[in-house]
């Protein structure tokens, strides 16, 4: 996926369109003549032409039950993936992967490395 337009050619495209027109500032800046009739109508519109944040947002189903999660991990330390992934079926009717469990748990900083040589 390709990346925006940096905000201050955006911005220098806007100028230039309204100092003389839209087609030859896009041609001037080597932009899509649609691109720059688009940015300019946006100017017009909301006062501003910086891009709009690209991809999805960074969400998982599990967010609703963090608190949950952190109960059982308070409840039982040791608690393994398959029995959180068991519990979160049985009392919230809620079925995830391993991976999706334990790529949230990592990215609260819940997971441990249990290693038995170390105790």
């Amino acid at each position: 996926m390709g990346r925006p337009y940096s905000l201050d050619l955006r911005e220098r495209v806007v100028d230039a369109a309204a100092a003389t027109s839209r087609r030859q500032a896009a041609a001037r800046f080597g932009v899509g003549i649609a691109t720059a009739i688009r940015w300019a109508a946006a100017v017009e519109a909301t006062g501003t032409v910086a891009a709009r944040p690209q991809g999805r947002p960074r969400t998982s189903k599990l967010d609703l039950h963090e608190a949950f999660l952190r109960g059982l991990i308070d409840e039982k330390t040791d608690i393994i993936l398959e029995e959180m992934r068991a519990r979160l079926l049985a009392e919230r009717d809620l079925k995830v992967g391993l991976g999706t469990l334990w790529a949230f748990l990592d990215a609260r900083d819940l997971t441990y490395k249990k290693n038995g040589s170390r105790r």
